[in-house]
């Protein structure tokens, strides 16, 4: 999830058998106990399995894939284990949409992605067929005179993807498309169907980065871009043949609803009439494995599970992993969205953990107000404040220099704030910070160890306050308005809907995710 501006200061029950569930006998929330069980080394063993998980599973955990359901299986197996805590999962539908691009050459299918010539859905299908040539060598496939000699007509031509005169790659800045646009206007001038750019050995793994085309993309025809050594082979077979080599390349917008499901566990004991909620969304991009964004908010949520089997809670605490959050917050506001009056007013507070294994030791502002300027800028309900100060003195007091985290519209928290319910939690920022947000790289190497246990610690600290002080310290505040039917109307939190502008306008397929 990607969060803005940072300012530095000091379903259906799952699981146990409701009638097997035992009233428990034990002691109360004690914060000593709680920390010295959330070490660096359960957390990063949870992180280990889902980062195996992905591997097993296409390279992801994300919505609407296989990695995503053996992560919600990983930590459902887990939850089951217990006599003293209900689990359960929460069926919804989310709407699912990837651009599939395919590129067939005499019978073998190459991984490619297309460039994205226009932000609205479908108006980049297309199916190219026709003979496969090999562009101008180097530079010269930079300018139309480059074509000179060439015969590219009507056919897919496959160009070198190095730098062009003027060094852009000396720019880690400049969007890959404005580095290859030269190329495609060149291409496409001399007359050919479609383009198709292989990728320096630099970028075998994708494009990192700011990846989109001009904003005249729709200037181009149909083209993509390919990976180092798929293009190697690809070059191989057109040279050695010796004959014309022919092929196929489409693209195409899938897009629909997919089912998908939150999940969650909750205490048996503690007062019903005030829940502590604690959240963390649980699936990835589809580019990579998602360890820090967000193993690691739901590697510190199954921990805490674990470290407060031997306790009783005084308040009742309740545990969500969200689905769906990387395709817009679906699985938390689809929650708050269906909640009863009642069920909304037993909600004390809400407590997110999202991208907490690097960077930054960053708190959520309890006194934030809305910025008119920034529409996704969020007000903190009343209460918030008390769990902002808990976690910075808990951190100030152990050395960690903390940021404020701005409260945004873009994170699970907003479904919450939209209940008037007081939110708070950790973050340690995304792009920016982490070098490796959204991409492949986001995997098991990526966690600072350290890091999440000085996070993972504060929390099990503030939980064990929150758990029996929480009522106390927080006035209940009532939840919102209710429909015809009962159920709760959170509010909108944020302004303006951003532009289709906005939207990068370059697409990865399946060679890079979404």
């Amino acid at each position: 999830m990607k969060f803005s501006r940072v300012t530095i200061i000091a379903g259906s029950i799952a699981g146990a058998n409701a009638a097997a569930l035992r009233t428990p006998t034990c002691p109360p929330v004690d914060s000593k106990g709680m920390q010295r069980f959330v070490t660096e080394n359960k957390l990063m063993k949870n992180l280990k399995d889902l980062e195996t998980i992905a591997n097993w599973n296409g390279g992801d955990r994300a919505f609407n894939n296989p990695g995503y359901t053996a992560s919600v299986n990983y930590i459902k197996s887990q939850l089951d284990t217990s006599k003293t805590w209900k689990s359960w999962t929460q069926d919804f539908e989310a709407e699912y949409y990837t651009v599939k691009a395919t590129f067939v050459v005499e019978g073998k299918s190459y991984s490619v992605a297309a460039f994205r010539r226009s932000i609205y859905a479908g108006e980049d299908d297309f199916t190219v067929e026709g003979q496969v040539v090999e562009g101008p060598p180097g530079p010269s496939s930079c300018t139309s005179e480059g074509y000179n000699g060439f015969d590219v007509k009507d056919k897919i031509v496959f160009v070198d993807g190095s730098d062009c005169p003027g060094g852009l790659w000396q720019n880690p800045w400049v969007p890959y498309g404005e580095v290859v646009s030269a190329r495609l206007r060149a291409a496409h001038s001399a007359g050919a169907k479609a383009v198709i750019v292989h990728l320096v050995e630099k970028y075998q793994q994708g494009i990192p980065g700011f990846q989109k085309l001009p904003k005249d993309g729709k200037e181009f025809g149909p083209s993509g871009y390919m990976a180092h050594t798929d293009g190697l082979h690809l070059l191989s077979l057109i040279r050695r043949t010796g004959r014309p080599v022919f092929g196929k390349f489409e693209n195409m917008w899938i897009q629909g609803n997919r089912p998908t499901q939150n999940l969650f566990t909750e205490s048996i004991g503690g007062d019903p009439n005030n829940v502590i909620m604690i959240g963390a969304h649980l699936d990835s991009v589809r580019r990579g494995p998602g360890i820090n964004d967000n193993g690691s908010g739901s590697s510190l949520l199954i921990t805490l599970f674990h470290a407060l089997q031997k306790y009783c809670p005084k308040n009742r605490i309740r545990l969500a992993w969200w689905g769906a959050e990387e395709s817009g917050l679906i699985g938390s506001n689809h929650y708050t969205s269906n909640l009863s009056k009642e069920e909304a007013d037993d909600i004390l507070l809400y407590l997110n953990f999202d991208m907490i294994g690097r960077g930054y030791f960053g708190v959520f502002d309890g006194n934030a107000k809305n910025q008119p300027e920034d529409p996704y800028s969020l007000t903190s309900p009343p209460g918030s404040n008390v769990i902002e100060k808990l976690f910075i003195d808990y951190l100030v007091a152990n050395g960690a220099p903390v940021v404020k985290e701005p409260l945004v519209a873009n994170t699970d928290l907003a479904g919450f704030v939209g209940l008037n319910k007081p939110v708070g939690g950790l973050h340690s920022g995304s792009m920016g910070v982490d070098s490796c947000y959204h991409r492949n790289c986001d995997d098991y190497s990526n966690i600072n160890g350290t890091h999440i246990e000085i996070m993972g610690k504060a929390t099990a600290h503030v939980v064990s306050v929150l758990s029996n002080e929480g009522a106390k310290l927080i006035p209940k505040t009532p939840a919102r308005k209710v429909d015809a039917n009962g159920r709760v109307v959170p509010v909108k939190v944020w302004g303006k809907k951003p532009s289709p502008e906005d939207e990068v306008k370059l697409t990865v397929g399946d060679m890079v995710g979404v």
